[in-house]
């Protein structure tokens, strides 16, 4: 069973472009406030990106006996998207998983169930990110073109949504394939998971997409997804 998150995601760009604020609902108990924190603390980034991080020695010395951080995010290896000043936090406040092209595979998932079931983070986002370079390269290269066994393996994984959004109109594939994207890894973790199935189903986590804008550094969220019902797969995410 497919989750239906791309039309939400895509949604939200679509408001983006109309100049609304890209509100999603809220989600239930620890998680909408963990998602409220991630609200503000990117309208900080984007009104005064200037301002110094919150960290200082006392807290760093305080992380040293354990950490407690209040969402999880996985995005993409870029450079230019770092969660923890994106959404303006500071040590110890996300733990944060990445690859490029921000796509799940066993690693990833242990990291991510490593959060919720061990340090009970009640949120998880996927972002995904304007310009994504491995979207872009699942994009422009042709089906049977070898990158490399390392690089076809990460654009083997991202097809699926540059193949789904191949009709849309061409000012729009990139931001429709990156958006689905989002979509897809979100599917994988949730039917690659039974960990993370089940807290979802039991209310101690929440899922949301998210796509940031790299100019002006604002990140718009889709609503929560619901874990499908069914069996996990066995393999979980991509090999």
């Amino acid at each position: 069973m497919r989750l239906r998150v791309q039309g939400t995601i895509l949604a939200a760009a679509l408001l983006v472009i109309a100049g609304s604020d890209g509100r999603m609902l809220a989600a239930p108990g620890a998680s909408s406030s963990s998602l409220a924190k991630l609200k503000s603390g990117n309208a900080r980034f984007v009104s005064s990106p200037q301002d110094a991080l919150p960290v200082d020695a006392g807290r760093r010395a305080a992380l040293a006996k354990g950490q407690t951080p209040f969402a999880t995010v996985l995005s993409c290896a870029d450079s230019r998207v770092p969660p923890e000043i994106v959404f303006h936090t500071g040590l110890g406040d996300l733990f944060v998983v990445r690859a490029a092209g921000n796509i799940t595979d066993k690693a990833i998932l242990a990291s991510v169930e490593y959060s919720v079931e061990h340090l009970n983070v009640p949120l998880v986002v996927v972002m995904g990110h304007e310009s994504c370079g491995a979207v872009k390269a699942a994009v422009e290269t042709p089906a049977g073109q070898s990158l490399g066994p390392n690089l076809d393996y990460l654009v083997s994984a991202i097809r699926p949504s540059v193949n789904a959004t191949a009709s849309r109109p061409e000012a729009e594939r990139m931001r429709a394939a990156i958006l689905a994207n989002v979509e897809e890894t979100l599917n994988d973790m949730l039917t690659g998971s039974a960990i993370l199935r089940e807290a979802g189903k039991e209310g101690k986590v929440a899922f949301v997409g998210a796509y940031y804008e790299l100019a002006s550094g604002k990140v718009y969220f889709s609503e929560p997804v619901a874990p499908p019902p069914g069996e996990p797969r066995a393999t979980g995410g991509h090999q």
